[in-house]
């Protein structure tokens, strides 16, 4: 203990100038949202290189269970394809769009948060594979989350599963909508909240994205209605979704880039203006 005390006394002048360095930093990347986004970039990057690595390892041992999860993926989208009509061949050949409005790339999780209030996933995709703020991420189940920041090659998404979370869903027998939450509770059920109480529903109907935003097209699947009530005002159903995706094995994800969001932006814009 006394030495680490003599230690303290004989380094004292540079310990207090690196705390003091320290704290300066932390200012300055707080006040300004430029320095910000670099930090936030640059911590994406150290810590999506150290668990890109550890996730590799993961997956050399797992790739068992993974082609079996892709296995099962294939044969649903197959399904999916068949029963829409459409030729498995013709839809080989634009593999990479979804109703030609959105581009698809896909990206595995690095790293997946599930039990905090504000959870993030980190992919293995950024800004050199095109990924910008604001991308949608889903699976061949259901949506997972939204992109907020990117570096070079990675990319931090806010899951379903956090309570800043909002995004436009619908139940889909009766196209009634309302915003997607969560309550921060369970980690495989989330809230449909501001559905009018006239709207009629029943539990184990299916519900999807709304399409009312330049996120997610309609009809991505999210879940199944578990419960509902009333709010306080009585005016508004409180639905608990059951998810179709089990956010806490999730590995491959797939990335969508609304090809007309930048038009759609800009028109938004010049309305509100």
């Amino acid at each position: 203990m006394q030495q680490i005390v003599n230690f303290l006394i004989r380094h004292k002048t540079f310990i207090t100038f690196f705390v003091l360095f320290c704290f300066s930093l932390f200012l300055v990347i707080q006040s300004h949202s430029y320095h910000n986004t670099k930090f936030v970039n640059s911590a994406n990057w150290v810590s999506g290189g150290i668990y890109n690595t550890s996730n590799n390892i993961g997956d050399y041992l797992y790739l068992k269970q993974y082609n079996e999860q892709l296995i099962e993926e294939n044969s649903y989208l197959r399904k999916q394809l068949l029963n829409r009509g459409i030729p498995i061949q013709d839809s080989l050949k634009d593999s990479d769009s979804l109703d030609h409005k959105f581009k698809i790339r896909p990206a595995s999780i690095v790293k997946n948060s599930y039990n905090k209030l504000r959870n993030y996933l980190l992919i293995d995709k950024g800004s050199s594979d095109s990924i910008t703020q604001d991308m949608g991420v889903i699976t061949s189940k259901g949506i997972v989350g939204i992109i907020e920041n990117t570096s070079s090659n990675y990319a931090n998404l806010q899951s379903i599963l956090n309570t800043y979370s909002e995004i436009n869903a619908a139940i889909k027998n009766t196209n009634n909508f309302g915003s997607l939450k969560w309550n921060g509770e369970d980690f495989d059920v989330v809230q449909l909240v501001d559905v009018l109480r006239s709207a009629p529903i029943r539990k184990g109907d299916t519900i999807i994205t709304g399409g009312m935003s330049s996120i997610f097209p309609k009809g991505i699947l999210i879940g199944t209605i578990k419960d509902f009530s009333l709010d306080a005002s009585e005016n508004y159903y409180l639905i608990d979704v059951d998810l179709f995706n089990d956010m806490t094995t999730i590995d491959q994800v797939y990335i969508l880039e609304n090809l007309n969001r930048k038009e759609i932006l800009e028109l938004e814009n010049s309305l509100d203006e």
